[in-house]
């Protein structure tokens, strides 16, 4: 009996210490966690447009562009801002080219009567925006409202 547990406890350290080994694989000094940020935004409005363009700049500056994935995701009276003639659309097409991902929903644009040739160039589509953050939400993404 005492050499069956004898066994079975130098098993479970082995275990373990094979999990603790595997985990820390992944915790070195040099290895930068990826993040993940989706950002609403569903307002008619240049400043909320401007803080949300802030804040994705200002996490790729304090994680590292090249350590976040971002995407703003945009509905209801927000569409408005990625309108060919929009106010915001210059610094929308900067934080693009930045490696923002700006995604439109196409629910709303039905909705407005917009189009995609309405659109800045270079926008992704998904039909549902709520659901595209509902999404990203579980698939483990921080989600921010300005």
């Amino acid at each position: 009996m005492n050499r069956r547990r004898f066994i079975h406890a130098g098993a479970a350290f082995a275990g373990a210490t094979f999990l603790i080994a595997a985990g820390a694989q992944g915790t070195g000094a040099t290895a930068q966690k990826r993040h993940k940020l989706v950002i609403q935004v569903s307002d008619n409005d240049p400043a909320k447009w401007n803080l949300a363009l802030n804040n994705a700049k200002n996490v790729q500056d304090d994680v590292g562009a090249a350590n976040v994935d971002i995407a703003i995701v945009v509905y209801g009276p927000g569409i408005g801002m990625l309108k060919l003639e929009s106010p915001s659309g210059a610094r929308v097409a900067d934080a693009m080219k930045a490696n923002v991902r700006v995604i439109a929903c196409e629910n709303t644009m039905r909705t407005q009567k917009i189009t995609k040739e309405d659109m800045l160039p270079a926008i992704s589509y998904v039909p549902a925006g709520v659901t595209e953050i509902m999404k990203k939400q579980g698939e483990g993404w921080a989600y921010v409202r300005p």
